[in-house]
């Protein structure tokens, strides 16, 4: 319920969405600050004829335009986004809804969303700083660092991070359904999540699983003699000052859960959740995704992170490197970049595409039971931006909204358009690395 992908394909334990959407170069807007909200405030720097507030106005527009469209059928009611312009400290963070269906208290850009598949990132860069301290090797094999899953003992951590392991995901199991649906605030443990994997049939090639990821938490831990949650808010969470970035291995307290709005589960796709079905379950266990997908954000810090991973403030040259080396989705070989005839990679947990027509650009979307964020990156303008939705349903149309505000950014010269335009056809934004949990379950 967690993958990588720009797709209108089902997801559930988040597997990032690889959002079409790369630009060809840049034009900062002048700054102007923005209220909690989103809204832009007047100043020095708000004489142009449309800036930064004017661009804030624009965007909220794409929100409220996508929920007219799409929140009956995707059972929507919140959604939020942050806009990253390069050499601006401050986001331009923009929401429109409301905090639940029939509800009338309104969305801040305050607001925290389940990020989903977004954290795989956050796991793979923990790995490689304990790379780059020489306490282990991503060449390392299981059968060093977790010799009790035999079966699996000759695959490596590289092998894990970017879906080349052929270890089934356990979200793909129906017993993990069943045993989910019989108590959605159970709480499972790491153990617990591989035992579904391991009478799973393996994969081969390129085959994305949450399982390899929970594996990665389990030997972050086995290395550090520490827990998962205490080396991410040690390694991340405070260097990068991620005031609203949480993580919580089972469920998060109220305290917390009442900044974030309703979420629903409306996948009809799966059938062993059925009952789960048009229900609020935001406030459920997060402990079936843990290190795959378990940690809660604003949009805003979303782009905070995104930019310290994209530009090489959290690890040295050398695993950098490794962190952006793809493998191909068609064929699961190594390649050096996606093309216009290998068009999507994914990495060591996050992914690239090759458009025909907008280019080469970075991405990921998560998806948990009850959310859906999505982030890109467009190197050659060094534009970021976060989106969030509050529903998991069984056709996601998320791409339509990245191409919106793509739109919106080039009609604001933030960002160049492409010599054939900036038009996207709908079938270039399905998700290209198809989620388990999406799938029937074997």
């Amino acid at each position: 319920m967690t993958q990588a992908t720009i797709s209108s394909s089902a997801v559930l334990l988040g597997r990032g969405l690889i959002v079409v959407t790369l630009l060809t170069g840049g034009v900062a807007l002048p700054a102007v600050a923005t209220s909690p909200d989103g809204d832009a405030r007047s100043g020095p720097d708000s004489a142009a004829p449309c800036n930064r507030a004017c661009l804030a106005k624009d965007l909220r527009g794409d929100l409220r335009t996508y929920l007219k469209a799409n929140g009956s059928a995707e059972r929507i009611s919140a959604a939020g986004l942050s806009v990253r312009l390069p050499g601006h400290r401050r986001t331009i963070d923009v929401s429109a809804g409301t905090m639940r269906i029939g509800g009338t208290r309104p969305v801040r850009s305050t607001r925290v969303w389940q990020i989903g598949s977004n954290t795989k990132a956050f796991t793979s860069v923990m790995l490689l700083q304990l790379e780059a301290e020489h306490r282990l090797s991503i060449d390392d094999t299981l059968g060093k660092w977790l010799p009790r899953y035999r079966q699996w003992r000759g695959v490596t951590i590289k092998r894990l991070l970017n879906m080349t392991s052929g270890i089934p995901s356990y979200d793909n199991s129906r017993a993990f359904y069943r045993d989910f649906a019989a108590n959605p605030h159970r709480r499972f443990t790491v153990r617990q999540l591989v035992g579904y994997a391991k009478v799973g049939k393996p994969t081969h090639g390129y085959s994305y699983s949450n399982t390899n990821y929970i594996l990665g938490e389990m030997i972050i831990k086995r290395v550090t003699h520490d827990s998962y949650g205490h080396q991410l808010l040690t390694r991340i969470i405070r260097p990068l000052h991620l005031h609203n970035l949480h993580y919580r291995p089972h469920r998060y307290p109220a305290a917390l859960t009442r900044r974030e709005p309703a979420g629903y589960f409306f996948n009809r796709q799966l059938p062993g959740l059925s009952r789960l079905l048009g229900r609020d379950v935001s406030r459920t266990t997060l402990s079936w995704t843990r290190g795959a997908g378990g940690i809660i954000s604003t949009t805003r810090d979303m782009t905070v992170w995104e930019h310290a991973l994209y530009h090489g403030r959290l690890l040295p040259r050398h695993q950098q490197s490794e962190l952006r080396s793809l493998v191909s989705s068609k064929t699961g070989r190594p390649i050096k970049h996606t093309t216009p005839s290998d068009p999507e990679g994914f990495g060591l947990g996050i992914a690239q595409m090759t458009h025909p027509e907008i280019g080469r650009f970075w991405f990921y979307e998560g998806k948990t039971l009850a959310f859906r964020t999505l982030h890109v990156y467009l190197p050659r303008s060094r534009v970021i931006f976060a989106m969030a939705l509050n529903s998991q349903p069984t056709v996601d149309h998320i791409g339509d909204l990245v191409v919106s505000v793509y739109g919106t950014l080039v009609a604001h010269g933030v960002i160049r358009p492409t010599a054939r335009g900036t038009a996207v056809p709908e079938h270039e934004l399905q998700n290209p690395f198809p989620d388990p949990v999406g799938a029937q379950p074997s």
